[in-house]
């Protein structure tokens, strides 16, 4: 088990249910080990530029509505904001999908306007260079949300996508999790490891 302290730094697509739980699981490991977290976006949209098929189905192009909020709350008004408006997002709306923008925006405290930057393309460099320094530090485009890059006090830096998760561990079993993703990811040349088929998340 490790008690080293680290900086966690999250980027997500904030539209995806897994992401969300892992989101949560962070919050938990937080509680139990000395970790600070930073919040940073990426897009699916822009993962799957370009790409034959469309494994998110979204063809209108839907999914860029909420990183671009996400984008501009956090330039507008910083990552804890981002992390209040992500939060908001998964919470105020009907438990198996996100919230309305708007609603959220006000639960978090910011201003309701910034609803507006999902239908314009201001914030669309700001997302795709985000984007992009995580697939850099993981080293291609062959995964998807979520990205965690942890720092630890001595510089060792250990880059993972995931973990997916189906139901958010709490307390010490959040705790174990961190040490083992940690041990496992940061193993010179491990490359993936999987678990059992997917189920539904579990997003009460």
């Amino acid at each position: 088990m490790t008690s080293d302290s680290a900086v966690a730094d999250f980027w997500f697509d904030p539209s995806c249910p897994y992401t969300w739980l892992t989101f949560q699981w962070l919050l938990e490991v937080r509680e139990v080990r000395p970790v600070e977290l930073r919040w940073h976006v990426m897009s699916l949209s822009v993962l799957n530029e370009g790409r034959d098929d469309d494994p998110e189905g979204d063809p209108e192009g839907y999914l860029w509505v909420p990183v671009r909020v996400c984008a501009a709350v956090r330039r507008e008004h910083g990552q804890e904001a981002l992390a209040r408006f992500y939060t908001a997002l998964w919470t105020t709306g009907t438990g198996d999908w996100m919230g309305d923008l708007r609603g959220a925006l006000a639960a978090a405290g910011l201003p309701v306007e910034l609803a507006e930057a999902g239908l314009r393309p201001d914030h669309d460099d700001e997302v795709r260079a985000s984007h992009a320094e995580a697939m850099t530090l993981i080293g291609g485009d062959h995964v998807g949300t979520p990205i965690v890059a942890v720092t630890r006090d001595g510089g060792e830096r250990v880059v993972f996508f995931g973990p997916v998760v189906s139901r958010v561990p709490t307390g010490e079993r959040a705790g174990r999790l961190w040490d083992g993703t940690l041990l496992v990811a940061g193993t010179p040349g491990f490359h993936e490891l999987k678990g059992r088929p997917h189920e539904e998340p579990r997003l009460a």
